[in-house]
């Protein structure tokens, strides 16, 4: 693995022109309003058996795209009877949210944590799944990236970007949440979520983006023949005549598009060896973030992106903003 990308000078300064579609705004607000007519009112929520002293986990049922049900965990510091901070956590491709103790960061730093689960994912190997993906139609590549790539409306990431924001919508509902205090966060699949909620959710108070999938995504599969984007290019190689849908179809869902309409402070990271998400893409995404924003660069990461190193700068860079509860 080498630098294959822009020097870091040149990507500080690259911006991408945006290509977006007329009506990106009025897609979404149409989209948001029909997930949250359709919504269920009441949140499932279940006391989980874990075993877990320090940390109190429920395991949640939200109504997401379509009012159809998405899984999640709830982590919340035990002895705390006040309003707490909150991270809205979405997975990386493939997997889903895993066991509740494989994620205790948060809820450790004294924050309410809600790990969202992803439709239709969770059995690649890595971290098991709990919700279903009922609108999975049409011809595609193995994988998740060109479900429904045809439309805009039957595409597969309108249905998960609609999922995160009605995710940020029910944590700022829950009783132990402070409304006025919640973060999102993710990495890769995980991060390109996040920057959809940002821009999408309502109430979104900060944002945690860590080696952003889908982000200038005509730029990353002519840059890499990695997976997940090397399964636009076979979709497109096979369906020679549909190449041009596609790309307007992931223009409505594209990181740089979307990232241009979040209002909130964010910390991205980059890693300049990354071949899977590469670094002008996540640049692409974060020079077009409005407001106040810091990006971490790690020069000899690959997709891991700082792994536990980003995590303690997470951990600082969020503490000044969000003011986790102090120790009892």
């Amino acid at each position: 693995m080498a630098h294959f990308d822009l020097p870091l000078a040149e990507l500080r300064e690259y911006r991408p022109q945006r290509v977006e579609p007329a009506d990106l705004d009025a897609f979404w607000a149409r989209t948001l309003d029909e997930a949250r007519t359709a919504a269920v009112p009441t949140v499932r929520r279940e006391r989980a058996d874990t075993g877990l002293v320090t940390v109190a986990v429920s395991d949640l049922t939200f109504s997401g795209f379509a009012g159809q049900p998405v899984r999640g965990w709830v982590l919340r510091p035990r002895g705390t009877n006040v309003p707490l901070p909150c991270v809205v956590e979405f997975i990386g491709y493939g997997g889903g949210r895993g066991w509740s103790h494989e994620r205790l960061l948060w809820s450790a730093a004294g924050y309410v944590h809600l790990v969202m689960d992803t439709r239709g994912q969770g059995s690649a190997g890595s971290t098991a799944g709990a919700t279903d993906d009922p609108d999975a139609g049409g011809p595609a590549t193995p994988g998740f990236v060109t479900r429904g790539i045809g439309d805009p409306d039957t595409y597969y990431y309108r249905r998960l970007f609609t999922d995160a924001a009605r995710a940020v919508d029910v944590a700022r509902g829950l009783d132990e949440v402070d409304p006025a205090r919640v973060a999102v966060s993710g990495r890769s699949q995980g991060g390109a979520t996040a920057i959809a909620a940002a821009a999408l959710g309502t109430g979104v108070a900060a944002a945690l983006v860590d080696v952003p999938f889908l982000c200038d995504i005509r730029r990353a599969v002519g840059l890499t023949d990695a997976q997940p984007y090397a399964e636009l290019v076979t979709y497109c190689r096979t369906h020679r005549d549909r190449a041009e849908r596609v790309f307007r179809t992931l223009s409505y869902v594209d990181g740089v598009n979307l990232a241009s309409r979040a209002q909130v402070p964010a910390l991205f990271s980059v890693a300049l060896m990354d071949e899977v998400c590469p670094p002008s893409t996540v640049f692409g995404a974060y020079n077009h973030w409005p407001g106040d924003k810091s990006i971490s660069v790690w020069p000899y990461d690959g997709h891991e992106g700082g792994a536990a190193h980003q995590e303690a700068e997470q951990l600082r860079w969020l503490s000044a903003r969000l003011h986790p509860a102090p120790e009892r």
